[in-house]
């Protein structure tokens, strides 16, 4: 596939839908501009296993899924807002699989943006990623971890950055 195709579900071996979807309590407040939504809708591949999301986009409703297993994590839907530019106005988050993801309103919430602003993107999101960090630590068992061990797990690297 070339450097600049949109992805597309047939673009990955292996999308799992979310087998269990939980409406999201809070969504990202961030108006994504006409720009970024043309980028965030041609999507995003994983091209090595550094690479944690594989994303693409159907009408309004762009898909997250996990790159190595196909696992859907995230469903976001888009709406255009008054003069210019989109933001999700629903989203659902997988909450089964073991409770891989969905464990706080506020990690669902940093994740999605997170995924879209700074993988996606490609946007060094330097407060979200501070945040997740913040998010993560308050978990049981977690108040020690490395913040590059939180980003690298969650967010993986970014291709050509």
């Amino acid at each position: 596939m070339p450097a600049d195709a949109p992805s597309t579900r047939e673009s990955f071996r292996r999308i799992l839908p979310i087998t269990t979807p939980a409406p999201m309590a809070r969504l990202p407040g961030r108006v994504w501009t006409d720009a970024e939504w043309e980028r965030i809708r041609r999507g995003y591949r994983a091209y090595d296993m550094d690479e944690k999301w594989n994303v693409f986009t159907e009408d309004d409703v762009v898909f997250l899924h996990r790159s190595w297993k196909g696992f859907g994590v995230f469903e976001a839907t888009f709406a255009p807002v008054g003069g210019g530019g989109r933001r999700i106005v629903s989203a659902v988050v997988e909450a089964g699989r073991g409770g891989l993801h969905g464990s706080s309103a506020d990690y669902d919430c940093l994740m999605l943006e997170l995924v879209l602003s700074g993988v996606v993107l490609g946007e060094p999101a330097t407060e979200l990623r501070r945040q997740l960090v913040e998010v993560v630590r308050q978990a049981p068992g977690a108040a020690d971890a490395s913040a590059g061990a939180v980003r690298h797990s969650m967010l993986g690297l970014r291709s050509g950055s």
